[in-house]
């Protein structure tokens, strides 16, 4: 939010929670009186309460603090516009959430074993890490992939790879979140060329490539061309899919990034839904009609532990994005306007000591996911702060998710939060903190001006300062780490372990591939990609060419380097 704006809110704060009541006298009465005893014999823990956005939290909720609240057009009823209640009308009433739980490693066929064993117990999607290589544009045996072939990922330098990744899964019937960035389109098309090995047609192929690059140079990294050419890229997935591929989500604009690097939840907020804005803004400008690609963009979300600030964000999120799609782009299409999201669970809130606190902060987090309405959730496990997680930590997150289904009770009715004075008035405050938020994105001519002077950036790394400070002081305690230390020499746990090996065979056959591959097709169909490249024709069909003669991902991927160039990162001082 800018200056004003978090000044106002700053001050609505102080004191005794003023800004709550709306000044109503049995509120003003019970402050001066019951309250006012109250805090005379104990008195409150601090002066003031906020959230992680610096939200102040009032020291009671009633009626009066939601009176402008308009029950049809800020919440509506679930199904309906503006969404804030949920994109389907039963919700978790006709069916859970998609189960995912995120994976990869070491090679193809360990990677799908792994995959088929989360299926038997239970998962509904697949999702997919991939190791720093692939994610880069990297083969297997080039220098920059050397010690990292793997280890956080799957490796996939060819259609050999994808075959061997999804054997004996049926591509037409189970749905795969894939996430891939900068090489998305590759890995897209070795998907699609995979399912085809398996007889499957394009209309039955269903799941979603994360293709967000907007937020890599935010906040992650994992680029590889200069921003305006990759939104080529990503623009080239839209149009592609819009055609071939109906059941497929062409992008999972991620916020999820942003909050592992330190972004508040009303940071999450903006930055995601600015990011959306420069993708249809963009597909708008390459002639593709909103309502021929909107309806398959999703979003993913983090989930942290501060339960009701959660809640109110994906309730927020919502709402915004219906407004954004109808009074901003025009859509028509009630589909074009839903945020649909997939959530996982906060992967920096995970701490390597006592690693069994971990669970309760997912299962906390995970809850915050489904009473927020999430589409698809990953639950992480408890091992992840030292390692790639065991086959019994996997399980173990995904029984989280069952459990949450099946035992909790909170998926007998959508939205069940609607209504609380208090989660409704933060879903209130975020939507305006992030609103602030989005309109200086705009004042300084949209999200790759900003992205470009480091605005983003900027705020992140100054909200992720503040909290390192906070818990350095002692005046933000993290169980375990800096107050109510276990005994250090408990066991620590099994860990998975990589077999260095992983990398020598999967550069074997990444080896076997090239050689036995037809080389005039392979020479061909490289060609044929550069020079679409240097052109302005979509790159999907060339590269979906390219992966069935066996080009690689780090050929392809070189290719398009010759062309664009590679992004350098500004760095300011």
């Amino acid at each position: 939010m800018n200056d004003e704006a978090r000044a106002t809110a700053d001050g609505a704060g102080e004191g005794t929670g003023a800004a709550s009541g709306g000044g109503d006298p049995a509120v003003e009465r019970w402050r001066a009186t019951t309250r006012a005893k109250a805090v005379a014999a104990s008195p409150e823990r601090r002066d003031t309460f906020t959230t992680t956005s610096e939200i102040p939290i009032a020291d009671v909720y009633t009626a009066a603090d939601v009176a402008a609240l308009d029950p049809v057009a800020d919440l509506g009823l679930p199904g309906e516009y503006p969404f804030t209640r949920g994109v389907q009308a039963t919700m978790y009433r006709s069916r859970f959430w998609t189960m995912r739980q995120y994976a990869g490693f070491a090679t193809a066929t360990e990677t799908n074993e792994r995959f088929r064993y989360l299926l038997e117990q239970g998962q509904t999607g697949l999702s997919v890490a991939f190791d720093l290589p692939t994610q880069m544009g990297y083969d297997a045996d080039a220098p920059e992939a050397a010690g990292e072939v793997g280890r956080v990922g799957v490796p996939i330098s060819s259609l050999a790879d994808m075959e061997a990744l999804f054997d004996r899964i049926p591509l037409g019937k189970v749905s795969t979140s894939m996430t891939i960035n900068a090489t998305a389109p590759i890995l897209l098309a070795l998907y699609v060329a995979a399912a085809e090995r398996q007889g499957v047609a394009r209309a039955s192929v269903s799941g979603t490539t994360q293709n967000d690059i907007l937020k890599e140079y935010i906040a992650r990294g994992t680029w590889i061309y200069p921003p305006r050419q990759s939104m080529r890229l990503v623009t080239d997935v839209f149009e592609f899919a819009s055609r071939e591929l109906p059941k497929w989500n062409t992008i999972s604009i991620s916020g999820y990034h942003m909050r592992e690097a330190g972004a508040t939840a009303a940071q999450e907020l903006a930055f995601t839904l600015a990011d959306g804005i420069a993708y249809v803004e963009a597909a708008a400008a390459r002639g593709l009609a909103v309502d021929a690609f909107a309806p398959r963009l999703s979003f993913f979300f983090a989930a942290w532990s501060e339960l009701f600030e959660e809640v109110a964000k994906f309730r927020a999120a919502r709402r915004m994005w219906a407004r954004i799609m109808r009074e901003r782009f025009g859509a028509k299409n009630p589909k074009s306007m839903m945020c649909r999201f997939h959530t996982q669970t906060a992967g920096s809130s995970l701490t390597a000591q006592s690693i069994d606190n971990n669970v309760v902060r997912t299962t906390l987090q995970a809850l915050a996911a489904v009473l927020g309405g999430t589409q698809s959730l990953h639950t992480n496990s408890r091992d992840e702060a030292l390692a790639l997680p065991t086959v019994e930590s996997a399980r173990l997150a995904l029984r989280t998710q069952q459990i949450i289904a099946h035992e909790a009770g909170v998926t007998e009715t959508p939205d069940p939060l609607a209504g609380s004075w208090f989660v409704e008035s933060l879903t209130e405050e975020l939507e305006a903190a992030a609103t602030s938020y989005l309109a200086e994105i705009d004042a300084m001519g949209g999200t790759l001006t900003a992205i470009e002077s480091g605005f983003q950036q900027r705020q992140i790394q100054e909200s992720a300062y503040r909290v390192q400070r906070e818990i350095e002081r002692g005046d933000r305690i993290v169980v375990g780490v800096n107050k109510f230390r276990d005994d250090e020499a408990a066991t620590r746990p099994a860990l998975l372990r990589i077999d260095p090996e992983g990398e020598r065979r999967q550069v074997a056959g990444l080896r076997r591939v090239r050689d036995e591959r037809d080389p005039a097709a392979w020479a061909a169909s490289l060609a044929r990609l550069e020079d679409a490249a240097r052109g302005d024709t979509n790159l999907l069909e060339p590269i979906i060419e390219a992966v069935a003669a066996y080009a690689t991902v780090g050929e392809i991927s070189d290719r398009l380097r010759s062309v664009w160039g590679v992004h350098r990162e500004l760095i300011t001082v």
